[in-house]
Formats: C-alpha cells, sequence, structure tokens
C-alpha cells in the first residue's frame, strides 16, 4: 500500500508544506521586488487594498469552501463518491454565482470604496482590477476544497506554485515594458500580478477536475442513495452560511484594523506617506517574515479539518485526542524555534533582505508571536473540523477587539509600538480561549515541561551556538551578510534538532 493512502495526512501535510516554502521562498523575493519598484509607500497603498478584497472573497467562498470539504469528506467516508460530488457541484455553483456579483460590485463603487472606506483615491483602479480575480480565484479555491477532501494534495499544491509564478512573472514582464517606454511603476503592477496568478491557478484546476471527473467511480450508479441537489443545497446552506457570516464579520473588524491603523498614525504626528510607509513595511515585509513557518502549520490546518470530520463521523475519539496533542507538541517545537530565530537575528534580517531597518525591529518585537500563532491556526481547524465554527468566531472576534481597542487608543498615544503591543496582547488571549474551548470538547493532556521548557532551553543553547559562529565568520572569514546569517541560522537548527532528537522529544520515524 502506498505511503498516500497509509499515511494520508502527513503525506498530503509534507506536499502542501513544501509546495508552501517554496511559494513563500518566492514570495519573499518578489516582495523585495516590489519594495525596490513601488516603494514602502506603494507596498503600503497595495497592501490597503487587500481588507475589502479579501471582505469580497470571503462573502463568495469562505464558509462554501469549509462546507465542501466537510461534507465531500464525509460523504467520501461513507464510501459515496457521486453523493461528494452533488456537493460539490452544489458548492462550486453558489459560490460562483456569489463571486461574480461580488466582483460586478466591488468593479463598480470601487471609486466610492476607495475615497470613503480606504481614504485613499488612489486604491481605486488596483481594486477594479482585482475585482475580476474573485470569481477566478473562487474557482480553485473550490476545487481544492474538493481534493482536500479527499486527502489528495497535488492538484492544490501545484496550482499553489503556478499562481505564484505566474504573479511573479507577469509582474516582472509588465515591469521590463514600463521601463521601456520610461514610465514609472504604480501598485498597479503588484495588482495586475494577482490577477494573472488568480487566472492562471483556476484554469489549471479546473482541467484538473474536469479530468478527474471521467474516472469510472463517477460513472458507475452508485448502489447508496444519493440526495438531491436541493438537499445538497439545503445542507450546504445550513453548514455554510454561519461560517461565511461569521467570517464577513471578522473581516469587516479586519478592515476596519487595517483602514484606522495609517489614520491613527497620523494623529501619532505621522505624514501620509510615513503612514503608508510604516504600514507597508509592517504588513508587507515583517510580518511575511513571521508568517513564513505558517507554511508548515497551515498545510498540517488544510490537512486536519476533513481528517478530523471523518473520524468524528467514525465515532473514533481516540484518533481525535492524539492528533490534537501531536498538533498541538510540535506547533509549540516549531514556534518557539522560530521566536528564537526572529528575536536573535530579527535586526539582521530586515537590514539584509529588505535594507529597511524599521521590518528588522518590527520583526524582533513580532517574534514573540510566534509559538501562539502557529498553533491558534491549528486547534481552530480542529474545532472547525468538529463542527464548533461559532467558538472559533467568538475568540477571533475577542482577538480582534483587542487589537481595534490598541489601534484607537494606544497607536495615537505610542505610534506602531502600540499596534504591535496590540497584537501581542490578543494572540495571547486568543490562544488561551482557543485552548480553553478546546479542552471542553477534547480530553487532551498538556505536558509543559517537554513542550514548553527543554525546547526553550535547547532554543537558547541553539542560538547561543549560532551567535557565536556568526562573528567567527564574520571575523575570519568575511563573507557576504546573507550567507553568514544563511550558515548562523542553518547551525541554529540542527542544533536545536539535535537536542530534540537526543532528548527524544521527537523521533525520526514518527
Amino acid at each position: 500500500m502506498s505511503s498516500q493512502k497509509k499515511h494520508p495526512l502527513i503525506t498530503g501535510t509534507v506536499i502542501l508544506t513544501l509546495t508552501g516554502l517554496i511559494t513563500r521562498v518566492m514570495g519573499f523575493f518578489y516582495r523585495i521586488f516590489l519594495s525596490h519598484t513601488i516603494g514602502a509607500e506603494g507596498v503600503g497603498i497595495y497592501q490597503l487594498i487587500f481588507p475589502v478584497y479579501t471582505l469580497c472573497f470571503s462573502f463568495a467562498v469562505a464558509g462554501i469552501q469549509t462546507g465542501i470539504s466537510r461534507c465531500c469528506a464525509s460523504a467520501l467516508a461513507q464510501k459515496n463518491p457521486a453523493k461528494a460530488r452533488s456537493y460539490f457541484s452544489c458548492g462550486f455553483f453558489l459560490s460562483f454565482s456569489l463571486s461574480v456579483i461580488a466582483a460586478a460590485l466591488l468593479h463598480r463603487y470601487a471609486g466610492f470604496l476607495s475615497r470613503s472606506l480606504l481614504k485613499e483615491p488612489r486604491c481605486t483602479p488596483l481594486l477594479q482590477l482585482v475585482a475580476w480575480s474573485v470569481p477566478l480565484g473562487t474557482v480553485h479555491t473550490c476545487v481544492s476544497a474538493w481534493f482536500f477532501a479527499r486527502k489528495q494534495t497535488s492538484v492544490p499544491s501545484v496550482s499553489q506554485f503556478l499562481e505564484q509564478a505566474a504573479r511573479i512573472f507577469s509582474s516582472v514582464f509588465f515591469y521590463l515594458i514600463l521601463s521601456e517606454k520610461g514610465i514609472a511603476p504604480t501598485p498597479l503592477l503588484a495588482a495586475s500580478g494577482l490577477l494573472a496568478g488568480e487566472l492562471v491557478a483556476s484554469l489549471f484546476s479546473a482541467i484538473c477536475l474536469l479530468f478527474h471527473f471521467q474516472g469510472t467511480e463517477y460513472k458507475t450508479p452508485s448502489p447508496l442513495p444519493v440526495p438531491s441537489y436541493a438537499a445538497c443545497a439545503g445542507r450546504l446552506v445550513a453548514l455554510s452560511l454561519p461560517l461565511t457570516v461569521n467570517r464577513i464579520l471578522l473581516n469587516l473588524l479586519q478592515s476596519g484594523e487595517a483602514i484606522l491603523i495609517p489614520s491613527r498614525l497620523r494623529q501619532y504626528g505621522c505624514s501620509s506617506f510615513q503612514a503608508l510607509s510604516i504600514y507597508g513595511i509592517l504588513t508587507g515585509m515583517a510580518l511575511p517574515f513571521i508568517l513564513f513557518p505558517s507554511a508548515i502549520t497551515n498545510s498540517v490546518s488544510t490537512m486536519l479539518l476533513p481528517t478530523i470530520a471523518q473520524e468524528q463521523a467514525k465515532g473514533n475519539r481516540k484518533k481525535i485526542i492524539s492528533a490534537t496533542e501531536k498538533t498541538m507538541k510540535y506547533c509549540l517545537l516549531l514556534g518557539i524555534f522560530a521566536g528564537g530565530i526572529f528575536f536573535f537575528f530579527g535586526n539582521l534580517l530586515g537590514t539584509l533582505v529588505y535594507g529597511n531597518q524599521d521590518a528588522g525591529t518590527f520583526i524582533q518585537i513580532l517574534s514573540f508571536l510566534c509559538p501562539f500563532l502557529y498553533l491558534t491556526g491549528t486547534l481552530s481547524s480542529i474545532l472547525n473540523g468538529l463542527g464548533h465554527t461559532s467558538l472559533c468566531f467568538f475568540q477571533n472576534v475577542v482577538g480582534l477587539s483587542i487589537r481595534i481597542f490598541f489601534i484607537l487608543f494606544a497607536v495615537p498615544r505610542a505610534g506602531i509600538q502600540g499596534y504591535l503591543w496590540g497584537l501581542l496582547v490578543s494572540q495571547l488571549v486568543t490562544t488561551l480561549l482557543n485552548l480553553f474551548f478546546l479542552h471542553q470538547k477534547v480530553s487532551f493532556s498538556f505536558y509543559p515541561l517537554q513542550w514548553l521548557f527543554l525546547p526553550l532551553a535547547f532554543l537558547v543553547l541553539s542560538c547561543g551556538m549560532g551567535l557565536f559562529v556568526f562573528y567567527l565568520c564574520d571575523s575570519l572569514f568575511s563573507l557576504p551578510g546573507l550567507w553568514n546569517l544563511g550558515i548562523t541560522m542553518g547551525v541554529c537548527g540542527i542544533s536545536y534538532l539535535t537536542c530534540l532528537l537526543c532528548s527524544k522529544q521527537i523521533h525520526i520515524s514518527s
């Protein structure tokens, strides 16, 4: 039996993780390219459109994506592929119809939203362009949800890679054309890349799905009862509607958060240029570094939801508890290591990669988010897989409310530092709520010595060795800064992994 069939969760996670890491490395180079072509202010303007864009996307597909994944996974666990296909067809039709409506409205009212909501008229052409990426994104999101329900990650992974590659290639291509004509690039360059990436990903996903549905399991009449499309649509709507409403409300809060940051920075005393630049550095340069290791935890989260849903359908409580405990352990091990790396080397990363000292300072402060950030995402996926979406919604609202409170009252007094404090407090509270809610539903055990204190001790030892190697290489070999930093972080990683293996905190076989 193949590894894919024996360990679909592990195999799928590995495939998604590798793809996620590759695309994020590509994304770093892309952000460096954008920071040098459109500047920090341009990056800030580009980032400013995402609250509105994400809101439209959530309206169209956020809840339905989860509904497709859960309903199809449950039907497949019952050995009823025809029923699973019916759920997918209904979900796709609903989602695509909503996406076309959202795209048309966004394109029509882009000017109003830019002036009245975002307070930045230069966002208008960007919103009009990315509006048409909403239906395209809906296609490959729904197709990915179908394959995730089947625990097949190849198509979503390749789609993710092609999307990033097309985004980068098209942006560079447009930049070369503009340079040849002597036209200065604007944030529209990045928006064009976004649209091109969604177009390529949706075409690839649609073609793969068409070939997939030619399989014999979908042509053979099902011996099991298949519900009508109306029944499928009814269950999908019942499951997806609360998720969609929750996601829209969360996106409204996130939109308010993103829009308020530049305005409160101006109250602090920053000019419009400075406020947008700081916002661009934080969201377009520093946060992507912090989120880079979450390529691993996001992959786990994606595979956990249908897995937990299937185990719940089978009544297999022991496997749910085991998956929860392993998830917590490995997310904490990763989060502690990543947090240490960003704390000790954050300033160097910001300076050497982006040539921006502020980015390094933000990375260093945000390093304390890592253990909580990575843990919350995966535990929320378990709660969603168990069907407790309202609990996830509540904890997210609490976290966002804390951040908005800090934006309103701390940023005008302390600048961007006030927002960073809010991020730390909100993430801590969200994680504690997540653990509390999950423990009420799943009686997992927590081992602070093995999962917290020993990894922290290994981290200090590893980073100490890394710093020694850094200064040794710097004084003896005079290596380029990035080479030296890469070697140092490699030494830290190997040392940390060796300590975990020697202490039997992790096992190669696992």
